[in-house]
């Protein structure tokens, strides 16, 4: 079952163009990577799903509702949860405070504990750091808080952009191992990603995405041993 469908979908910044007829499916449960070198467009596909900007054709799909002309808040209270690039925390405020801003959804207000729980499960440092202001912690801690937060929102899709930039090697690979953690509890992700072999690594599926367009696609394992993926990405 398919929780996100995009469907020939066109998009860009006024008249420039820069996706063009990208078709995607996040199948229920899975962890889906989406890379691709930079200014290819990715950042701009989220925004299009995530209704930050129009789309120029095409649809969006998100559990059997035709999302595409949504306002970004009306997707996120059916579930559709972006974790942006560079964190965005409330730096000023504490790890609880950031933590419960993303409970504004009414889905998400009647399950605040039950997910704050959870968080601090996946997380034990942010537990221990409640009360510490956001903007001291460690980009490592930030990002926590940034994943921690998407979490809160109680998504049905949670979408991560950059999950390891600017991170050090084991910082990253301990956010990845809690992306682990979270598909086996069942959920649906949509990763963006520079580091393409850690990335499809831990994923199920991977688009390719290149000039606007998917140049490639399958499951994550086989476009790990892709050449051209190899060639391109990973320096083989």
């Amino acid at each position: 079952m398919a929780v996100l469908e995009v469907a020939d979908l066109a998009s860009g910044y006024g008249e420039v163009q820069i996706l063009w007829g990208v078709n995607l499916t996040l199948e229920k449960g899975k962890l889906t990577t989406l890379v691709g070198s930079n200014g290819v467009g990715k950042t701009t596909l989220l925004r299009t799903v995530m209704g930050l900007l129009r789309a120029i054709q095409g649809t969006v799909t998100f559990a059997g509702q035709d999302v595409t002309h949504l306002a970004p808040h009306a997707r996120a209270n059916l579930g559709l949860v972006l974790v942006p690039e560079g964190r965005q925390l409330f730096t000023e405020m504490t790890v609880y405070e950031n933590l419960e801003m993303g409970a504004f959804s009414k889905r998400a207000q009647a399950h605040v504990q039950d997910n704050l729980e959870k968080v601090f499960t996946l997380f034990p440092r942010l537990k221990e750091r409640r009360s510490q202001k956001a903007g001291t912690l460690s980009g490592g801690e930030q990002q926590m808080v940034a994943v921690g937060r998407g979490l809160m929102a109680e998504p049905e899709l949670l979408i991560l952009d950059e999950l390891s930039l600017g991170l050090s090697p084991l910082l990253a690979l301990n956010l990845f191992e809690s992306l682990l953690t979270l598909k086996k509890s069942g959920l649906t992700m949509l990763l963006v990603e520079q580091n393409v072999q850690m990335a499809l690594a831990v994923s199920d599926y991977g688009y390719v995405l290149a000039e606007g367009k998917v140049q490639l696609q399958g499951e994550a394992r086989s476009l790990l041993n892709n050449e051209e993926v190899q060639r391109t990405y990973l320096g083989i």
